[in-house]
């Protein structure tokens, strides 16, 4: 790391101490506790008044989505972790093929279980792991990275910029390179850390709130939820199958046990939704949800205009 770079990094908000945890380390576990808790209160209030920047990176990530394209997060450490179970989460939540929502972490998945911190100061690594994804016009592709200068994410973000793909930037320090390597940026300034420099803290529960804004976001404004609910989920388990059948029944007006049989004819809680509310077949069901590129409420007025025409 050259001079500069390590002055820039004492710089950061982020890096700074903080006056509230001085002498973190000599108190009682009572006092560390109201310490954190009352530093971690402060996150909400600073992702709110990023809350228009979110909302620009929703749509854009949802038009991405639309074209046919992929969400891609990148990251290292902490913040690339954070993006890889957004990642996986979307399938299981959505019911969206895993390729729709990706990630890329620098060392690779061996990374998600340890610590792999060296590859993150590699710009060639950066590009060579984004480029592997083929970002193009129809992605979006988000950095995180609280620092705002991990030259590992800059250089993957700048990569996929050059590429056309949508990009969008999430940090926690202002005027950063990442920041000025995306088209968008989402800067959320939660000030120093309890625990001096440790972003997984603030850093990261604030990076976490954000993706789950961008990823459910996103996802609803395509219509794959219904109302509040999680029209896709996919009865996979017990816990599943119930949360499927409850859905069904809140929605459709029906018993349990219709709920049930029509959820385990259709195998997926938005074909059992639309087969009951639009009353139509498994098939008609399937058909509508296809035209409608899994947009439950389009489904259910498509079926039930092709029903009645």
């Amino acid at each position: 790391m050259s001079r500069n770079s390590k002055n820039f990094l004492r710089r950061l908000r982020t890096e700074q101490p903080n006056r509230a945890s001085a002498g973190l380390g000599s108190k009682p576990a009572l006092q560390i506790a109201r310490i954190m808790n009352a530093e971690d209160a402060r996150v909400a209030p600073a992702v709110r008044r990023v809350i228009p920047e979110i909302a620009r990176a929703i749509d854009s990530i949802a038009e991405a989505l639309r074209g046919g394209g992929r969400l891609i997060y990148v990251g290292t450490g902490t913040s690339g972790r954070l993006g890889a179970l957004d990642a996986v989460e979307c399938a299981p939540t959505f019911n969206v093929d895993p390729k729709m929502v990706q990630f890329v972490i620098a060392g690779g998945t061996r990374a998600l279980a340890e610590a792999v911190e060296s590859d993150e100061d590699s710009r060639e690594q950066g590009e060579k792991a984004i480029a592997k994804k083929r970002p193009g016009r129809n992605d979006a592709v988000v950095g995180i990275a609280a620092s705002g200068r991990t030259p590992f994410t800059v250089a993957a973000v700048d990569y996929a910029r050059r590429r056309g793909a949508r990009t969008i930037a999430l940090t926690c320090n202002h005027d950063t390179s990442l920041e000025r390597a995306a088209d968008l940026a989402i800067v959320v300034d939660v000030g120093p850390e309890v625990l001096a420099g440790s972003t997984r803290l603030k850093a990261g529960t604030a990076e976490k709130m954000v993706l789950n804004m961008l990823s459910t976001g996103a996802f609803s404004r395509l219509g794959y939820v219904y109302g509040n609910l999680m029209a896709n989920v996919r009865p996979r388990n017990v816990k599943l199958r119930e949360r499927g059948i409850g859905i069904i029944e809140r929605v459709a007006g029906v018993g349990r046990e219709r709920a049930r049989r029509v959820l385990a004819e259709a195998g997926n809680t938005a074909v059992a939704m639309v087969m009951l509310k639009a009353e139509v077949d498994r098939r008609a069901a399937e058909k509508a949800l296809r035209s409608s590129q899994q947009n439950v409420d389009r489904a259910i007025a498509l079926a039930r205009q092709l029903r009645s025409g």
